[in-house]
């Protein structure tokens, strides 16, 4: 199957327009706040959510808009999380009645999320007053809606693809923000994925369920999870192929391009992280079985002494091993080996358990690059899994420090 990048983001797909404005939420007058999408006709529609106990409003409200497995439109804003408020679900509720009133389309049938403080109140006021503009700015605007969705990222978080099933042209489109809170369980922060294809909720409520426990809940910034964690999708199928109501050749063909955008985003999320000067790849392979594989590799992503001998260029192998240690899986510590890679080259640190000698000098130019790999092999089997994190640093204590002012 060929998968091709194409421009557009959650555009690229038949049917889709999005939209995103600053309405006022923010302080920042020029950050954008406020973002829509929608499609021409009602789409199949799945979502994955925080498994936090500590739920924002909108996710409540978008995990009962889509019992139905449909919806049609997702409204969102940035700068205030709607969490642990008192009237949050009377706000969330009441965003998604601005989409009705605009559009036609129903109210359950509006996906809704925020993100940014939680326990702030968030006046519903900048969103009335701005909810026409930016209906009758709506386009192939992706690159707006991207941006109104970051909080404290860098760089707006986008892909789009195209390929084929059943001979027809297929697209699918996504846009993602998450720098900070972020070890999910389920989903990460706010993800929204668009694709043309016919595909019945089941089957793409399957998709989503089960990709996510290879790419976005295999990331790690910081170890902490949010309370808005939420990854949408909607399937408008005005791709025209043969509807996908089962597993098969069809099937397959999406869930592999539904993990090429994942993932793509997955490494994005992971290199953005909050402070971080380089991506981190820990590749884990010869496990027993798939459990023993993702255990490993996200105890070691999620190391903070691992992340921190990164940011330093530091080759302590040895913090490694102490991560694969206390991940919670049995393992033969003596059959353990490790390197590293990046595109200065690849490093051995350690062989069967034990440190071999090494030259410090070309392993600290290996791990200065803006993307490196923990490759461990733990010879006891043929199972791999991989995961994504960054670097430890001084700016993440700062940001975080004054989030809020």
């Amino acid at each position: 199957m060929k998968i091709k990048e194409i421009s557009g983001g959650v555009c690229a797909p038949v049917g889709f327009k999005a939209n995103g404005i600053h309405c006022g939420i923010r302080k920042n007058k020029v950050k954008r706040d406020f973002a829509l999408i929608v499609s021409d006709v009602k789409a199949a529609a799945a979502g994955v959510y925080t498994s936090n106990l500590v739920k924002g409003a909108p996710v409540v409200v978008t995990k009962s808009n889509l019992s139905d497995g449909y919806a049609q439109a997702i409204i969102c804003n940035s700068g205030n999380a709607n969490t642990c408020n008192k009237n949050g679900l009377e706000v969330a509720k009441e965003m998604c009645k601005l989409v009705s009133g605009v559009s036609g389309i129903k109210e359950e049938d509006v996906i809704v999320a925020s993100t940014g403080v939680i326990g702030l109140p968030l006046d519903i006021t900048p969103m009335k007053e701005h909810i026409n503009v930016i209906w009758e700015g709506l386009g192939d605007n992706s690159d707006f809606a991207s941006e109104a969705i970051m909080t404290t990222d860098t760089v707006k978080k986008s892909v789009s693809i195209e390929f084929e099933i059943g001979g027809k042209r297929c697209a699918m489109g996504a846009i993602a923000k998450g720098v900070g809170m972020v070890c999910p369980n389920m989903a990460t922060n706010l993800i929204f994925l668009t694709t043309d294809v016919a595909i019945t909720p089941a089957m793409l409520q399957k998709a989503l369920s089960d990709d996510v426990k290879d790419s976005f809940n295999m990331v790690s910034v910081d170890g902490d999870q949010s309370t808005n964690d939420t990854c949408c999708i909607l399937a408008n199928g005005l791709a025209g192929n043969k509807l996908i109501d089962s597993v098969g050749a069809d099937y397959n063909k999406f869930r592999k391009a539904l993990n090429y955008c994942t993932v793509y985003l997955s490494r994005m999320i992971a290199k953005d992280g909050e402070g971080a000067t380089k991506l981190i790849e820990c590749n884990v392979t010869g496990a027993a079985s798939k459990t023993i594989a993702k255990a490993v590799a996200r105890s070691v992503i999620k190391s903070s002494l691992v992340k921190a001998a990164m940011f330093g260029a530091d080759a302590n192998w040895g913090r490694v091993l102490c991560a694969i240690g206390y991940a919670g899986v049995k393992v033969d510590v003596e059959a353990i080996d490790v390197s590293f890679t990046s595109k200065k080259g690849e490093i051995a640190v350690c062989k069967a358990g034990y440190g071999i000698d090494f030259s410090e000098e070309i392993a600290k130019e290996i791990l200065l690059e803006d993307e490196v790999s923990i490759n461990i092999n733990l010879n006891s089997g043929k199972v791999k899994a991989t995961a994504w994190g960054c670097d430890l640093t001084y700016e993440y204590v700062k940001i975080n420090g004054d989030y809020r002012t």
